[in-house]
């Protein structure tokens, strides 16, 4: 049976993640589309040639801008937004056939997941599934996956520097429940490698924290250590 799925992956400069990313992935049958910048024209050339089968997208810098041009161009009846540093578990289609067989589940995501032995990783984890798991409130790193017609009666991503997958989830919630899948999409630990463990989760918390006060996310995109 052929799958009704449109996997949609922003990329800005960062080309060789990308590329890992593809080669480590089984995406099936799902339609695979890459949305990137002018900047990445020259860089992505070698990954364009060597994988013909996916649709390859241009669009302004944004990842709300990105995600909303790989939707547009996308036939899925459902929309799987894929980081380019995050993995898809090998059997990440099950869990949207699991959604799609209930009326009432509007969108989903899988569990988050660190690519790093630390300790302080699981921790980090474990804080995440509680988030999701107490407040239904996932990250755009836990590849979340939308109903095309609740993706579309929204209006798709709001046009936001910062916090525009929390704004995305919080809109979706009026369509339909969260569809919580078990199977782990495994994230780069990068981020957290580079700056610190504490800095970065410490960073995120006080985003989170002031999103929910009512700090405008052009304000947080200011001040926001990257």
């Amino acid at each position: 049976m052929r799958s009704d799925i449109s996997v949609i992956i922003p990329v800005y400069r960062d080309t060789d993640t990308l590329a890992r990313m593809l080669a480590s992935t089984q995406f099936g049958d799902a339609e695979v589309i890459v949305v990137s910048t002018a900047a990445d024209a020259e860089s992505l050339a070698p990954l364009r040639a060597a994988h013909a089968a996916i649709r390859w997208v241009e669009a302004p810098r944004g990842r709300a801008a990105q995600m909303n041009a790989g939707a547009a161009v996308a036939s899925g009846a459902w929309l799987v937004f894929l980081h380019a540093d995050t993995r898809l578990p090998p059997d990440w289609q099950s869990a949207i056939a699991g959604a799609a067989q209930q009326p009432d589940v509007a969108f989903g995501c899988f569990r988050f997941a660190l690519d790093s032995p630390q300790l302080i990783a699981r921790a980090i984890e474990v804080g995440v599934r509680l988030r999701v798991a107490l407040f239904h409130l996932p990250y755009g790193d836990q590849a979340i996956f939308v109903r095309r017609e609740a993706f579309e009666a929204i209006g798709g991503y709001a046009d936001l520097p910062i916090m525009e997958d929390v704004d995305l989830v919080r809109r979706l919630r009026v369509t339909g429940r969260l569809w919580r899948a078990s199977n782990e999409a495994v994230t780069s630990a990068r981020r957290w490698e580079r700056l610190g463990w504490v800095r970065v989760t410490v960073e995120h918390l006080r985003l989170i924290l002031l999103y929910f006060l009512g700090v405008a996310p052009e304000r947080l995109k200011c001040t926001h250590a990257d």
